[in-house]
């Protein structure tokens, strides 16, 4: 089957209505702190039993690119990301709504998901095969080296307390080890509670970090709005600025590359690629003193990052039938359900069906920014309404997400605890942001390095070291480090002599 054909098998009715309704849905289920793309995608699955392969698999991705997407709206405009790979665009977009500026965030984070999601979707066409053996590259030895070399991050990332920064990071390394133990399987400070067993749930502990403490602390003031009522609303208008998107283009461009590089790793997924975006964005701009005060650096950095995600963690699924992701592996489910098997013969024999989905992501990647960004002029309001409105609703929305994750009340306790706990960090300004990013790389880190003190034959640091990807891993950890120092010690130089 030629391209023409594929083209014309793509924009088949059933398709194109598959495409729009998943976007629709993904937009919604993203929107709402708590509900998952993993949750989105699980529960559209069985919808997909009795429609064509090209339609289902359209259907899923579309609702798994569009909901990561979606999770910057309300990261942008209350403070509570409705995913937890939007974490980090909370940071600059949560800044510029309070100054008025809502509709220029919102413009560059679909800018941002839009050319990250298509990046990731020409990779996926073009480049499937070759990238999707990084991911066999990669053992316990490298995933450590990349929890460390991601762990680094906490320096930039402590709005400028950096000892506040690192002792987050701490508790959330501390956090991680909650559970139980990886080679006796004794569980580690539960302290009688067996629903600790498991370990604390990543994604309740996100909503309470930031959408719960984010609700209390909109409750001190109920009369109040989150844009300040003295400033004056930025004009909406459906496409960027050209002055906005030069000044972002390169910084989705890296970002999007990023996401890529990190999406074709089993486990990393999102909330890592994200970070590290951000972290990079702020290493090589000009003006890194601009990240957390409302940088469209920082949001594009975020966005990008996250959407191309979404297409490169497909690469090892079709290719080798690995599932990177709790959504790859709902979709090798998907593929399994209608007589797909991974590999060459989906390129091969299954290629109409196959090509079909990779350019219909890619076309629900735009339609995703021409609905974001119709729905944008009327979501935007949401910044003037009341805070005795907003709060409660808020509440109700972490509350519901957290239980709809896995039916378990357990996950609503954790919520409400991390919640409270993140309301005393706003208090006494500490960045959740380096506790979110312990809890998530701590269990990496530690995985990775205890199977390789099993394989070690000798010294477990020379095993780990004893590799090419690890020992560039370790030099981009020294750079980190000292670069996360230098900008430190030049926060300070310019604050004496600005007091001076």
């Amino acid at each position: 089957m030629d391209s023409f054909e594929i083209l014309l098998n793509l924009f088949s009715f059933a398709n194109v209505a598959a495409v729009i309704f998943g976007v629709c849905i993904g937009l919604l289920i993203g929107m709402l702190p708590g509900l998952t793309a993993n949750l989105g995608v699980a529960l559209l699955l069985p919808i997909t039993y009795g429609l064509e392969p090209t339609s289902a698999l359209l259907l899923l991705v579309s609702v798994y690119t569009s909901a990561i997407y979606g999770g910057s709206f309300p990261a942008i405009l209350i403070n509570a990301p409705g995913t937890s790979a939007s974490a980090a665009t909370a940071i600059d977009g949560y800044v510029l709504t309070k100054e008025g500026k809502f509709n220029t965030a919102i413009r560059i984070s679909t800018f941002a998901s839009v050319f990250g999601g298509i990046v990731s979707g020409f990779a996926l066409l073009f480049i499937a095969p070759p990238l999707s053996l990084i991911s066999l590259k990669f053992g316990p030895a490298q995933y450590f080296m990349l929890a460390i070399f991601g762990l680094t991050i906490i320096g930039t990332l402590s709005s400028g307390n950096f000892v506040k920064g690192l002792i987050a990071g701490s508790i959330g390394l501390f956090l991680s080890t909650i559970g139980s133990d990886l080679d006796s399987g004794y569980p580690r400070f539960v302290f009688g509670f067996t629903g600790l067993v498991s370990g604390i749930n990543f994604v309740p502990a996100v909503i309470g970090l930031f959408s719960l403490s984010q609700a209390l602390v909109l409750s001190e003031d109920p009369l109040k709005t989150i844009q300040l009522n003295k400033v004056k609303t930025d004009r909406w208008q459906f496409l960027p600025k050209l002055i906005e998107a030069h000044k972002v283009v390169i910084t989705c461009f890296v970002s999007s590359i990023i996401g890529v590089l990190v999406g074709i790793l089993p486990g990393a997924g999102g909330d890592i690629a994200s970070w590290v975006s951000y972290n990079e964005a702020k290493r090589f701009s000009k003006n890194k003193l601009e990240f957390g005060k409302g940088s469209l650096k920082g949001i594009a950095a975020s966005e990008a990052a996250n959407n191309a995600v979404t297409g490169s963690s497909l690469i090892p699924l079709l290719t080798l039938g690995i599932p990177g992701s709790t959504t790859a592996a709902i979709l090798l489910g998907a593929l399994l359900i209608h007589g797909l098997v991974p590999g060459r013969e989906l390129f091969t024999i299954n290629g109409h069906i196959t090509y079909s989905v990779i350019w219909g992501f890619i076309f629900a990647n735009l339609f995703m920014g021409f609905v974001g960004l119709f729905v944008a002029r009327y979501f935007g309001k949401i910044a003037k309404i009341p805070n005795y409105f907003l709060a409660p609703a808020i509440i109700i929305l972490s509350v519901v997400g957290s239980y709809a994750i896995g039916n378990n009340i357990q996950d609503v306790y954790t919520m409400i605890i991390f919640g409270l706990f993140g309301y005393l960090m706003r208090k006494f300004n500490y960045p959740p942001a380096p506790l979110i990013l312990g809890l998530i790389l701590g269990p990496i880190a530690e995985t990775g390095f205890r199977q390789s003190q099993i394989l070690a034959n000798e010294g477990v640091l020379l095993y780990i070291l004893n590799n090419n990807i690890s020992l560039i891993l370790f030099v981009l950890t020294v750079i980190s480090i000292f670069s996360a120092i230098y900008l430190e010690l030049t926060k300070k130089t310019n604050y004496e002599k600005n007091i001076s």
